[in-house]
């Protein structure tokens, strides 16, 4: 079952106390880039007056980019109800041009919310969605998972920031699972959309030596 990885340091109470009413399976840990991870979903969660901090301070580039790197499928929420050009003395051309650059530049998507529990909201959205895709996805394998490419493509997915795509281009450029588990960080960085940032990620995950959590 998936659940809803969420940021050691985020710790907003009324979203995580809506997730857990709403019985949604939720993990605290560390997360370098993104508040909310749920499968290969990154989710960075701001304020309006965290938005305008971090394009302040240029913390915002940063955070774009490993949001990026990180993740198949990237996504960035504004929280708040203000109007965001009223908030700090910005000029709103800055505020556009910023989230514009998100939208375009970055190709991650924009959502806003309304207050924490609009944001829940969405992330439980997310969740049944995905959870429902897994549902249907597992019921598909049991008449079809027989088949070796298919297999391969299950095992390579459940590597960090991993999506179905992603494991074809990397069975595609390596061959075998073993072609992919003996390549160096630069070498992973060869295929499209693996960033220092994943590349460094997986081969964390391939390296790390077992132990069971209690």
């Amino acid at each position: 079952m998936n659940q809803i990885l969420i940021d050691h340091r985020e710790r907003n109470i009324d979203i995580i106390k809506e997730l857990e009413k709403e019985n949604i399976p939720i993990k605290f840990t560390n997360l370098n880039y993104a508040d909310f991870v749920i499968n290969n979903i990154g989710i960075e969660r701001k304020t309006k007056q965290d938005f305008l901090n971090s394009i302040m301070d240029k913390r915002i580039l940063l955070q774009v980019k490993g949001l990026k790197d990180s993740f198949d499928k990237p996504i960035f929420i504004i929280e708040g109800q203000e109007n965001i050009y009223s908030i700090r003395d910005f000029h709103p051309n800055s505020i556009r041009g910023m989230i514009s650059s998100i939208i375009i530049d970055s190709n991650i998507p924009i959502i806003y919310t309304e207050s924490p529990r609009d944001t829940a909201s969405f992330l439980k959205i997310i969740y049944l969605r995905l959870d429902k895709e897994k549902s249907e996805v597992t019921l598909i394998n049991k008449k079809i998972f027989f088949e070796t490419y298919r297999q391969q493509e299950f095992i390579i997915q459940s590597l960090p920031g991993v999506g179905l795509n992603l494991s074809k281009a990397l069975l595609s450029e390596f061959k075998t699972i073993k072609g992919i588990v003996n390549a160096d960080e630069k070498e992973l960085m060869i295929v499209d959309k693996i960033g220092k940032i994943k590349a460094k990620n997986i081969k964390n995950i391939l390296n790390t030596l077992y132990k069971e959590e209690l």
